[in-house]
């Protein structure tokens, strides 16, 4: 039986994750920040997983779990994913990105050499490119200089009914729900011509299996090829509760990023497609009704099981 060790395991790509790997048979387990709560995200699989309170920036407390757990494949998903909140925590983030993995790179070195370790990156890193669709070439490309079976996987935007609700698609997801089901008069919302390279969380997390199945190790751009507008996404999501978006949204330019918004961003992942046979099962317009459902099943709920993120 593989062994896995997936930090973050409680976010969404996390969860995620940890289900795939125990589709495919492996013993999970998630390490989490010692005194941290464990969200819900994980709920229906919990007590098939192994939970390890460890410390991301510690290489000793790292070590521990690595001697624990002793996984064939690490995945570090432990990192500030909304954007928003990277700009009020720039320490934080700084610390998660650079000695986080700095930190569990040494730990494997140190413990096992040959553990395969998968980096969860972000289309961030390309900032406003002057060219689009990005590749694994653009700058700036991450590297790894330790000699080992480390990936980078570069993921563009991707959702899914476990996102909280400040990510945007979620919020406008929740909000059609709401207003279909009477629960809310508006959605009020930013830039509208704002546009992202979205796909679904799912499709993405077997993208970071795939790369630690290979012989060699590479770094990967996740990502669908298709840039869609805000209001492209809005419509559709209004369309499929058979709503006319345009009488219920107001657009509020307190919430728009201004300069700092990106509407450059569309990924090739072509090299995913070719050497690891990667393609994302769900499209733009699939992935927007699977949001709109689930939040209307959560609004229909009973109040008590609700899922109120």
């Amino acid at each position: 039986m593989k062994r896995a060790l997936v930090t973050g395991i409680g976010g969404q790509d996390g969860s995620y994750l940890a289900e795939l790997l125990l589709d495919h048979g492996y013993a999970v387990a998630g390490m989490v920040k010692p005194g941290a709560a464990v969200y819900g995200n994980i709920d229906a699989v919990k007590d098939r997983i192994e939970l390890i309170e460890a410390d991301l920036l510690d290489q000793a407390s790292l070590a521990g779990a690595l001697e624990r757990t002793r996984p064939q494949e690490v995945y570090n998903l432990a990192s500030p994913s909304f954007v928003p909140a990277s700009w009020d925590q720039p320490v934080t983030t700084a610390e998660f990105a650079a000695v986080g993995a700095t930190s569990l790179l040494e730990a494997i070195r140190a413990v096992d050499p040959s553990i395969r370790f998968y980096q969860a990156s972000s289309s961030e890193i390309f900032g406003e490119p002057r060219d689009s669709p990005q590749t694994e070439d653009t700058p700036l490309d991450p590297v790894t200089p330790y000699g080992l079976f480390a990936c980078s996987g570069i993921l563009y935007n991707h959702e899914s009914p476990r996102r909280p609700l400040q990510f945007l698609p979620r919020k406008v997801a929740h909000g059609a729900a709401a207003i279909s089901l009477g629960r809310q008069d508006e959605l009020v919302l930013g830039d509208l011509d704002a546009r992202r390279d979205w796909g679904y969380a799912g499709d993405y997390v077997r993208a970071m299996w795939l790369m630690l199945q290979q012989d060699d190790p590479g770094d990967y751009i996740v990502a669908s090829g298709e840039g869609h507008s805000v209001r492209e996404f809005v419509q559709c999501a209004f369309a499929h509760v058979g709503l006319d978006w345009q009488e219920f949204v107001r657009v509020d330019p307190a919430l728009q990023r201004g300069s700092a918004e990106l509407h450059r961003l569309v990924g090739d992942s072509a090299r995913a497609r070719e050497r690891l046979g990667w393609a994302p099962e769900l499209d733009f317009e699939q992935l927007a009704h699977l949001l709109v459902d689930a939040d209307v099943e959560r609004l229909k709920a009973p109040a008590t099981s609700m899922d109120r993120r």
